[in-house]
């Protein structure tokens, strides 16, 4: 039996099933541990986060009541199906037609920033005048047909995971921002600051960036310093703007002010801080890391759902998942005929029917590609996968699509 309870209830002796957060804000090796010593008690209240996952086959229980996995399931499902009823933006142009150019854009965004990255390893400054160009056309892309670029942007290897992950997040935010109906100027300078959100990490050495296992409690601290680093850079930039400079600086900033570097809490932290925090989340949880394995989009979505009663702006993080769809381009689903297909494009104002491109069957065997729109098709999604799983490579079949 999984159930949730406040962090204050928790004693030596339960056994934590799920620290209720995203690994990127904690330091422990494992998610799933028995809590055997008053340290490690100390160490989970310290996270400052509301309410944790504890399994009581496993360990004790709680005396008064609480909530399960599945009554707390349930009501992001009901939370999840009211998102799903309201109509998201819709794209200008065909997807056909939006995809090569999307591929070529993707690869010419992460060279950008590998070469800015390294250019501030060396000392040299960031020119704005370099990345912007970039930005302008990642904006137009998302505004034309958002489910060209967007799955790309899940694609992400460990070697040059900082560097994509920068062009996923700027990507996101663009369309984040789009559903928010905000000004085009208003998106680019959020773009612009999603980039260069990361760009701190050139002054973290590799050795604690790529590191396989857990960080010490000074890595640690080292990791977070990313933050105030992208914020001096970024503040000796000439021609950036306050809005790119407050997605950069409150990217780790959480809403219930369990964040860092400033405890930041509510409307302390600005609209475009609160929308960057979501975002960087969400691309974090879905990568496969070295020491981590990626959610698939559509889990990781719930979590940001969940999250949101005390980490990030509920309003906000309901427009991003509408911003995406509730499974979201590039995700692997089942059927209810057994048959798995990749979300191919969405429609607005059917969120829980997107065009598919099936080509599995959970049977075990590869099916001959077929595009199966599912506003007009008996058969309906009924779960996420992970590619995983089935052995899958999704960028064989994203890439190329």
């Amino acid at each position: 039996m999984i159930k949730v309870i406040p962090t204050s209830s928790l004693r030596v002796g339960m056994y934590v099933h799920d620290l209720n957060c995203d690994w990127i804000d904690h330091n422990f090796l494992r998610n799933r541990f028995l809590v055997d010593d008053e340290k490690t008690l100390r160490e989970i209240v310290a996270l400052g986060h509301n309410e944790i996952y504890i399994d009581v086959s496993k360990g004790l229980d709680v005396e008064e009541a609480a909530p399960t996995l599945e009554e707390t399931r349930k009501n992001v499902d009901r939370q999840i199906d009211d998102i799903a009823r309201r109509e998201a933006p819709h794209p200008t142009v065909e997807l056909a037609v939006e995809r090569q150019r999307a591929k070529k854009l993707h690869a010419e965004a992460n060279r950008i920033v590998h070469g800015m990255m390294n250019d501030v390893r060396l000392g040299k400054q960031i020119e704005i005048e370099h990345i912007e160009p970039v930005v302008t056309r990642i904006v137009d892309s998302i505004f034309r047909q958002q489910d060209a670029l967007l799955p790309l942007a899940q694609l992400k290897n460990h070697d040059e995971y900082t560097f994509q992950h920068s062009v996923s997040v700027c990507a996101l935010m663009s369309s984040f921002a789009r559903a928010l109906e905000m000004p085009r100027e208003i998106i680019k300078e959020i773009a612009v600051g999603a980039l260069l959100h990361d760009v701190g990490k050139a002054t973290i050495p590799d050795a604690i960036l790529n590191k396989p296992g857990k960080l010490t409690d000074a890595e640690f601290e080292q990791m977070k310093s990313h933050v105030v680093q992208s914020k001096m850079l970024l503040a000796d930039t000439p021609g950036i703007s306050p809005i790119a400079l407050e997605v950069a600086s409150q990217h780790h900033e959480r809403y219930d002010g369990s964040g860092y570097p400033n405890k930041l809490k509510g409307e302390g932290i600005s609209r475009y801080g609160q929308m960057s925090a979501i975002v960087d989340v969400y691309d974090a949880i879905t990568s496969e890391r070295v020491y981590h394995k990626g959610m698939p989009p559509t889990e990781a979505l719930r979590k940001i759902l969940e999250w949101s009663k005390f980490h990030f702006n509920p309003e906000l993080a309901q427009v991003f998942i509408r911003s995406l769809g509730i499974y979201p381009t590039g995700s692997l689903v089942r059927l209810e005929s057994g048959r798995l297909g990749i979300v191919e494009e969405q429609h607005p104002d059917k969120l829980m029917r997107p065009k598919l491109r099936v080509m599995f069957h959970t049977r075990g065997y590869y099916l001959e590609p077929e595009l199966v729109d599912l506003r007009y098709s008996q058969d309906r999604i009924v779960g996420y996968e992970d590619f995983a799983q089935w052995k899958i490579d999704p960028t064989e079949w994203v890439v190329r699509a």
